[in-house]
């Protein structure tokens, strides 16, 4: 079984929609293991929507916190505090998709941030990286980030607007494959999801 973090280089990158792309193509599991707002429009529940396949399973999550915001700031508004021995990989013989929650750094608690769950996962990570001023710079310290902790990296996965120069400097710098791109979609729904999954298919991953 094949396990892949899908992680953003910031909130709001498309790790959601990517995550449905990757679970559909490769027919996956998926997992959110921390769930911080939204709790009845779940990412769980949006990538559920979005997938057409018979196989993908979706699995609960493990914190279902209810303030949108960092993971530990919302555990804490609940009397709570997040452990990562609470966040076990769920039982399946599928490839996995694992969604993390923000950037790599977002805090969990006061010691351990979302990058701490990739080891403990025994998984590979899969960034996604979306075009805007600054971006370049927020996917060389993600990547860095990854790389000073002997992480494995698949690839990065560009959402959005193709921009050239951009995606060049960063393969470049960073030695990294392109794993595709997801354009702007204009509507977001099971077809379209499939649509662009058709062309992630061929990735093996």
């Amino acid at each position: 079984m094949m396990r892949y973090f899908v992680t953003g280089i910031g909130t709001e990158i498309g790790k959601t929609i990517s995550s449905a792309v990757l679970a559909e193509a490769l027919e996956a599991d998926y997992w959110k293991p921390i769930q911080a707002g939204e709790l009845e429009n779940s990412d769980t529940q949006k990538v559920f929507n979005l997938i057409s396949n018979t196989k993908s399973q979706f699995h609960q999550e493990s914190y279902r916190l209810k303030a949108a915001m960092s993971p530990h700031a919302a555990a804490q508004r609940e009397g709570l505090e997040i452990h990562l021995s609470n966040c076990k990989v769920p039982s399946t013989e599928n490839t996995l998709i694992i969604e993390g929650a923000g950037g790599l750094l977002v805090p969990l608690n006061n010691t351990d941030c979302i990058i701490d769950l990739i080891p403990h996962f025994k998984a590979e990570t899969i960034l996604i990286s979306q075009h805007y001023l600054g971006s370049i710079n927020h996917t060389l310290l993600s990547v860095e980030s990854l790389q000073k902790r002997d992480l494995s990296i698949k690839g990065i996965l560009f959402n959005g607007k193709e921009n050239k120069e951009t995606e060049q400097i960063i393969l470049s710098k960073t030695g990294l494959p392109s794993l595709g791109r997801i354009p702007t979609l204009k509507s977001i729904n099971k077809d379209t999801i499939k649509t662009v999954a058709q062309h992630f298919k061929h990735l093996a991953l």
